[in-house]
């Protein structure tokens, strides 16, 4: 009995080539910003000014006026930081996990995933030290405090101070990860720079493509690192939302002092995480025209 083994579909649609990669990729980095670019972008810088306001408001008036008192102790910025924390773990679970498994179609996807990671995860990290009210004192609190019965330290059996920890070391790896599958992109880039003439800019993708000579051993070091940062991501993404949410369960009000928040807390992250990388993919593709590239066979396999 003769059995034919059925043939893949390919990943990418349209029958591109390599240089065809190249050419629709590094389009979107080499071109100049078209007039929808500059739309967004003073969108963008509207709202930051916006957003700037509010922080100064915040400083001036103080944090109650986020609803923040004696019997309400996370308010909206620590509703925020709980959001940006949750949807920030996905991120590199989903690129960690699919090159752990060996799975090709993270190729698509895994750039946007790791990027929302990082910056979900410096929008997190702001909430807290709008927290504190009074910013230009933040960086003296974190720190041991003299004072006449001897240093005053920071409290190391606070949940608070675990976050700390958690998730920074969170954010180191992730960073390490993300700027690993870069280095080649870099690289390409910086090869089409030389050929375009452009020096400065081959000057600056080479310096940060850490001089990449796309050799065989180069690549085989820079897999072995990969997956070593990969293996470290995945735990860590468990227990950092684990840690977020021992601010809610170790506390001692009636209702959240309870052992399902780590694992709810994780799910939830989870879920949300997905939800937003298919987000910010669902707008990439259409916006760039990377229908080919993020097909909906992606789509379909992030459900």
């Amino acid at each position: 009995m003769q059995v034919t083994s059925s043939i893949r579909e390919p990943l990418i649609t349209g029958g591109k080539t390599v240089h065809d990669v190249s050419e629709d990729i590094s389009r979107q980095v080499e071109g100049k910003p078209t007039q929808l670019w500059w739309i967004a972008m003073g969108i963008s810088l509207t709202l930051f000014a916006f957003g700037f306001y509010c922080l100064c408001t915040l400083l001036w008036e103080g944090v109650g006026v986020w609803g923040l008192n004696k019997t309400v102790g996370w308010a909206w910025d620590i509703t925020n930081f709980v959001w940006w924390v949750g949807i920030g773990h996905a991120g590199t679970l989903i690129s960690a996990i699919l090159l752990l498994f060996r799975q090709k179609w993270r190729m698509s996807i895994n750039r946007a995933a790791e990027a929302m990671t990082i910056f979900a995860v410096i929008c997190a990290a702001t909430f807290p030290f709008a927290h504190m009210g009074r910013l230009w004192l933040g960086f003296y609190w974190v720190f041991p405090l003299p004072n006449t019965w001897g240093s005053l330290w920071a409290n190391f059996n606070s949940p608070l101070l675990w976050d700390v920890f958690a998730i920074s070391t969170y954010f180191s790896v992730s960073l390490v990860f993300w700027y690993m599958g870069l280095i080649p992109d870099f690289a390409v880039i910086r090869d089409r720079a030389v050929r375009q003439g452009h020096q400065m800019r081959a000057n600056i993708y080479n310096f940060l493509s850490f001089g990449w000579d796309g050799a065989a051993k180069t690549w085989s070091r820079y897999e072995s690192v990969a997956l070593i940062l990969a293996g470290l991501s995945t735990p860590l993404v468990l227990s950092v939302h684990t840690i977020v949410s021992m601010d809610f369960a170790t506390s001692v009000v009636p209702g959240w002092h309870a052992t399902i928040f780590p694992p709810y807390f994780v799910a939830g992250a989870i879920f949300s995480g997905f939800a937003m990388v298919l987000t910010l993919l669902l707008i990439t593709r259409k916006v760039f025209k990377l229908e080919d590239y993020i097909t909906i066979y992606h789509v379909e396999l992030m459900n």
